[in-house]
Order: C-alpha cells, then structure tokens, then sequence
C-alpha cells in the first residue's frame, strides 16, 4: 500500500439500524480505546441521540430509514475522497459495515472475501424485521430495501461470505443460508480448529478480507458490552434471538488464521454497548457540579 491515503479508519457511531442510542457512545468508546493510526481518520455525520430525537419512525418497513440514508451516502462521500485500499471501521451497530464492504467488493472484486464474525447473519429484509443492522449482509449480495442496495455497485456473491460464530438461526435466516450456499462455521467448529475458514479461503482463492465483527459474537457471561448482557434483562428478553458462544481468543483466533491466508482490507468492529460506562455517565449527568447536559436514554427497543 504505497499511497499516503491508502489506510483510512472509518468512526461511524450509527444507532439507527439497531434502533438503540447506546450504540453512539460504544462507538466513541472503541475510538477512544483503538490504537493510534497514522493514517486519515474520517467521522461519518451521526446525530447524537437525545431524548427528543431517539424515537424512531418505520419508513418503507425500515426504522430510521432517512437518517440511515442520510449516513450512508455521508460514509460513501468520505471513503470515495481517499479511494483508499483499506478501511477500519469503529462503529456503531452493524450496518456500518455497508458503505466500507461494498466499496472494498468493488476494488478488489472476486479477490475479496468476506469473513462474518458474527452470531446472526444480518441478512433479513424489511418483510422479516425493521431493524436495518439485521439487512446488512443482504444488502451487501444486492438483496433488499434499494435505500441499502443502491451503495452495491458490484454485489458479494454468496460464495464469497463465511459467516463464523453463527449458530441457531431464525427460520428465514436458516433458508436464506441453505439456498444461496453461504458457508459457516459454528462455535464448536471455531473452537476445534476453524479449519472450514482456511478451506473456504483456500477453496474461494481468496487474496484479501474484509472481516467484520459484531462483538455480540462473544459469549456475555464473559464479555458484559453486549446488547446480551443489560443489566436487568429478563430471561426470554430476547426470544429465540441467539446469543454469543465465543470468547475473545476464540476471535483472535480466527482472525490469525484468516490473515495468514489472505491480506486483510477490511475491519469492522460493531455493537459495543458499554452499560456500565453508559449508567456511569448517565449519574455524572445528574450529580451536582456536573449535569446539564441532555441525557441519553438507556432504553433498549427491538
């Protein structure tokens, strides 16, 4: 990579397609705790969630759907100034993911593939779920609401996806996977070797990834910053949604073999939700000498 802009990282703190204001604070969270770059660092344009604005209104089946227009044709812009050859991305829920991936899908073309580290598949539509962050790898193939599709200049073929972590999926999610052939690889195969990930890479002829985490991948008994873990949460809160089985190692372990096989071009980190930095910063708002300012609400809305 020899051009200065050739690495760009990507803050992204979009709620809207989770529909969950916490999301923009986890964002900022990872931007804070990310080690320093030196290359360009862009800042998507993302309304701050404030309690007059958090409530979100359904848009040809999908919540927020201006706003999340209105970001993704801002990441678009910041990412097309820099043409860059790699991108991070510090979001966010995620449909961060959208803008990069589809970019990176058009430079490198059938070369890239896309490594999906995640417990959902996020390839739903606005028939099954409202929620934008459930469309995103969808989208990505050019399946969906044409306000997400029309970012895909060169759609992901099927082939090219590994989806690692996933397990128990809905009835449409199962489907979805069985008929357009997208491989998996499930928690007990992550943890006894990940070899189905170094096949497919071997077997696609892969040269570069594009990986994206969503951190509700791990399991939140040991890793509490995920949707799974709020604080408070009933016992069938979640439905049959499933929920992370992965640790943290299991992760990095999956990246390593993954990036001794191909060059990575891509990172998304997505769904941080630090709630007990949130509830902290939700006190200092109230406390003496220290508030003021509007508050976040905490509330969790599927």
């Amino acid at each position: 990579m020899s051009n200065e802009n050739a690495a760009l990282r990507l803050i992204f703190p979009q709620w809207q397609g989770g529909n969950n204001p916490p999301y923009y604070l986890g964002s900022q969270m990872l931007e804070w705790l990310a080690p320093e770059t030196t290359g360009i660092v862009e800042v998507v344009n993302v309304t701050e969630p404030k309690p007059e604005n958090s409530a979100l209104q359904v848009e040809n089946g999908i919540r927020g759907r201006s706003a999340i227009k209105l970001q993704l044709l801002d990441a678009q812009r910041r990412i097309h100034k820099h043409q860059p050859e790699s991108i991070t991305v510090l979001g966010g829920d995620c449909l961060v993911s959208l803008a990069p991936f589809a970019w990176l899908q058009e430079k490198y073309g059938d070369r890239l593939g896309v490594l999906w580290i995640d417990s959902h598949p996020d390839v739903q539509t606005p028939a099954q779920f409202a929620n934008a962050h459930a469309h995103v790898l969808a989208a990505l193939m050019g399946i969906g609401d044409t306000g997400l599709t029309s970012a895909v200049k060169s759609p992901l073929a099927a082939e090219k996806i590994m989806i690692a972590g996933i397990h128990d999926p809905l009835p449409y999610e199962e489907q979805f996977i069985a008929e357009h052939g997208i491989s998996i690889c499930s928690p007990h195969d992550v943890r006894n070797g990940a070899e189905k990930i170094v096949n497919w890479l071997k077997e696609q002829q892969i040269e570069y990834l594009a990986i994206h985490i969503d951190l509700d991948v791990l399991d939140p008994q040991f890793f509490r910053s995920v949707l799974f873990a709020r604080p408070g949460r009933g016992a069938d809160e979640f439905g049959h949604v499933a929920e992370g089985k992965l640790t943290i190692a299991d992760v990095l372990n999956i990246v390593g073999k993954a990036t001794a096989q191909a060059e990575p071009v891509g990172l998304t980190l997505a769904e941080h939700l630090p709630w007990d930095a949130l509830n902290l910063k939700h006190m200092l708002e109230q406390l003496p000498l220290l508030g003021g300012r509007d508050k976040i609400s905490l509330s969790v809305t599927d």
